[in-house]
């Protein structure tokens, strides 16, 4: 693979802005930061951009595609939080630089019936080919059972371990089986023994309580259900929490299509039809939620110090899943941040830097010298108006840049 140098782009590092550089590949990797184009080197001319590290969605569900569409928006990192990407089943994407790269939970820990069950309709059977190795399905309704889960889980390839805590009163199934606090501290105790990472499904306020109680690492919803307290904003601070609020997700639970996101025709061009039809939809399953409401949760989290991740929960392009889509979401989810308080940098390290560090991803997440070569370069900056994500001029993964983004 030919050595790469951009240059005049001022770089994002995934931190700070570190001005005008020139960035230097050497295949896979970052080889330079700074200095002069090497003798022989492949010119790409960043004037008038700004190179960012590759995105991370910290939220996904897959589908067929749904790699591939995430990489032609500039996110080069996907996080699974139910699935089947398990290291088992993933050696097909680590080699495939024309798709987002992915790690995952694969399923999480939720008893017989238990969320994610409702979201289904009846028959409903995903496209695609079913995996080499069938997943682990860890059901589990007591605490023996979820800590005997977690060490086959991680035999199994999952890159950390997932519990839902779900009574489905958001969803519009209240009454649904739900782990008890007993189980969910079982379960989170064991992964803590074998230096797991744990995060938690949480809808609600109570959930997310239960979560701080029995030290899960992070929550990967906010509470929408009901507005913030000084109380829980202390909880989730004083545990050292990281929270991926899905605000966009919220936002379709409430009945707020991605429509305008559609029709930008930054989006747009980038999106087949199934998945317009998709981002045009939306979940509408708690309308009576208040989308303000979770801004201000988010801007209390964030001024408490809390570490924010960007996040979707993207998942396929079935009308009832509607309002998100791969890749486009996460720069929607931005602009969300931002309008919640972050600063547009802020808004980028929850794409990039916080959610390497918290998931220990130390080989992605910024530019630095020695790391992957995962990278997006944007006309405009983005740390001034964070809707400059959308204006990708190139995308590398792994040093290879995409053919078409």
């Amino acid at each position: 693979m030919a050595t790469t140098a951009i240059t005049g782009a001022r770089v994002f590092d995934g931190e700070k802005p570190l001005g005008v550089q020139t960035v230097v590949l050497d295949g896979p990797k970052i080889r330079r930061i700074g200095g002069d184009v090497p003798e022989g080197a492949e010119t790409v001319d960043g004037r008038g951009a700004t190179l960012l590290p590759g995105l991370i969605d910290a939220h996904v569900h897959s589908s067929p595609g749904s790699q591939a569409l995430a990489l032609r928006f500039g996110v080069t990192t996907e996080l699974e939080m139910q699935g089947l990407h398990t290291r088992e089943n993933r050696a097909h994407i680590t080699e495939d630089d024309t798709v987002a790269d992915i790690r995952s939970a694969g399923f999480g820990i939720t008893p017989p019936g238990g969320h994610p069950s409702e979201l289904m309709p009846e028959g409903f059977r995903p496209a695609g080919d079913l995996p080499p190795v069938r997943p682990l399905m860890p059901f589990s309704t007591t605490p023996e059972q979820a800590a005997a889960y977690v060490p086959q889980l991680l035999a199994r390839g999952s890159d950390y371990i997932k519990f839902m805590i779900d009574d489905g009163s958001v969803e519009g199934h209240p009454g649904l089986p739900m782990l008890d606090q007993a189980t969910l501290n079982a379960g989170a105790a064991e992964a803590r023994k074998h230096g797991a990472l744990t995060v938690a499904h949480t809808l609600t306020l109570d959930a997310t309580r239960m979560a701080v109680e029995a030290g899960i690492d992070g929550v990967v919803h906010v509470f929408m259900d009901r507005p913030h307290t000084t109380e829980i904003v202390d909880l989730i601070a004083g545990a050292d929490m990281f929270v991926v609020p899905c605000i966009c997700l919220d936002a379709s639970m409430m009945g707020i299509t991605g429509s305008t996101l559609a029709d930008d025709p930054r989006v747009a061009r980038r999106l087949d039809v199934k998945w317009d039809e998709t981002l045009r939809s939306s979940y509408h399953r708690y309308p009576q939620g208040k989308l303000e409401d979770v801004l201000e949760t988010v801007q209390a989290l964030a001024t408490a110090g809390v570490d924010i991740l960007a996040g979707t929960d993207a998942s396929m392009p079935e009308t009832f899943f509607g309002g998100l889509a791969h890749g486009a979401s996460l720069h929607q989810e931005l602009q969300y941040l931002v309008a919640a308080g972050l600063t547009p940098a802020q808004a980028l390290r929850a794409a990039t830097a916080t959610t390497a560090r918290r998931f220990g991803l130390s080989d992605r997440g910024r530019i630095a010298e020695g790391l992957r070569a995962d990278l997006l370069l944007v006309d405009g900056d983005p740390a001034e108006n964070i809707a400059d994500t959308l204006n990708t001029r190139a995308v590398w993964r792994r040093g290879r840049r995409l053919a078409q983004a």
